[in-house]
């Protein structure tokens, strides 16, 4: 892995910073769910995961990717995360911060520059455990608005631990308050009439690609390219940070559509599961499913909420390309949808339990003790072996989650 400094020639000194009230960073909306660049940078990471928590940095050739190598960064942690090494920083972002190879670690990184955009999210990373997308806009080194969308992404020396981060980005200059006006007035008018040629605003060095809507599949697409299909929409909604419900909404229904077709073609379903390292679950089983689409480092309580999502949507008939309809109209959204399917699922633990208790009322008692049995029908005791037998202890009280488990442990 060829990551040495010096790759380009140098560059002249950046300007000197403006005025610390002249920088502003807001979210905002881009008005694309789409996120191509990151997206790509998404799908290499997913590539050289090879059922690993973390793909190998030795995997890495940032310099050998032409596609988005150029507007990256790789940081190094095995010195300690205070002030990370850079490992490598592409020709594009290199002439955006206006830094040449002589910059080594993250502490002589420009405070106002596009390359800080990136630093600054480092720490959600070793937090996290898993990619972070991002946007935003910022006052740029030359002065303009500067609308930026980046992803940071984990890699590992020895694949346990988080010592590497690679992140990419990339940006526009916004045009003035008047010609943006201009240029709403004309989307507008061409809504209306023919399409004919507009002026259209000039993106920075970064990438100049927009994040249109990828086609549809064909309906006989395999479901490797469903899977490719549907992580495309999950990576497109976490470099939107989650924040748009119409990204992750999008996310959903294309792994909800991949759930079903997985149901269709089981063989393959089960190749892409034994590639993953993950195990089909009668328990739970469209958990595998969102771990295919949306990572197995995915935030455990999120792939919980969204398996729930797609089994509620399965068990009430919702059919394939309707699922973001179904969403978008049920109350309460992924968590009205998450409460329905868990209070349906909560009858069948009751009648677990009756039977259980119904089977210990009809056994007869192993012995008699003389100690008050109170309001409930079934006490706790623990005892310890004695020399005549088992003395009582001590009476487990005001724990009815344990007496549940401890009754459906005794019936079974």
């Amino acid at each position: 892995m060829d990551m040495a400094h010096g790759m380009s020639e140098p560059l002249e000194s950046a300007p000197e910073p403006a005025d610390d009230a002249a920088v502003t960073e807001r979210t905002i909306d881009i008005g694309a769910d789409e996120r191509r660049m990151q997206v790509r940078a998404y799908n290499h990471w997913v590539s050289l995961l090879h059922g690993r928590p973390y793909p190998s940095i030795e995997d890495l050739e940032p310099a050998s990717i032409a596609d988005f190598g150029p507007h990256s960064v790789l940081l190094d942690f095995t010195g300690g995360v205070d002030n990370p090494a850079i490992r490598y920083l592409g020709r594009a972002l290199r002439d955006e911060c206006g830094v040449d190879g002589s910059i080594t670690h993250v502490a002589q990184v420009p405070s106002r520059s596009l390359l800080s955009r990136l630093t600054d999210h480092y720490l959600q990373i070793i937090a996290n455990r898993a990619p972070i997308g991002f946007e935003a806009e910022f006052v740029g080194q030359r002065g303009h608005n500067t609308l930026y969308r980046g992803i940071l992404m984990p890699y590992s020396s020895n694949g346990e631990a988080i010592d590497f981060i690679y992140g990419v980005i990339n940006w526009k200059e916004l045009v003035d308050a008047e010609v943006q006006a201009q240029l709403a007035a004309a989307m507008a008018e061409s809504r209306r009439t023919p399409p004919a040629p507009l002026a259209a605003p000039i993106w920075a060095d970064g990438p100049s690609a927009g994040f249109d809507e990828p086609a549809e599949l064909p309906h006989d697409a395999s479901l490797a390219d469903r899977l490719a299909h549907a992580r495309e929409s999950a990576a497109a909604a976490g470099a939107a940070d989650t924040r748009s419900r119409a990204a992750l909404y999008r996310a959903l229904g294309r792994a909800y559509d991949f759930a079903l077709a997985a149901e269709a073609d089981g063989e393959a379903y089960a190749e892409l599961l034994a590639d993953a390292g993950l195990t089909a679950q009668a328990r739970a089983p469209m958990t595998p499913a969102v771990k295919l689409v949306f990572g197995a480092d995915y935030d455990k309580t999120r792939i919980t909420e969204f398996a729930a999502v797609l089994a509620f949507a399965k068990r009430t008939g919702v059919a394939a390309n309707a699922f973001e309809v179904f969403l978008d109209a049920a109350e309460g959204g992924i968590k009205g949808v998450v409460k329905a399917e868990r209070a349906h699922r909560r009858p069948e633990r009751t009648d677990i339990f009756a039977r259980a208790a119904a089977e210990l009322r009809s056994r007869p008692p192993l012995a008699h003790v003389p100690i008050a049995g109170g309001s409930d029908e079934f006490v706790l005791l623990l005892a310890r072996s004695g020399k005549q037998g088992l003395d009582i202890i001590a009476r487990v009280e005001d724990d009815a989650a344990l007496t549940e488990r401890v009754i459906r442990r005794a019936a079974a």
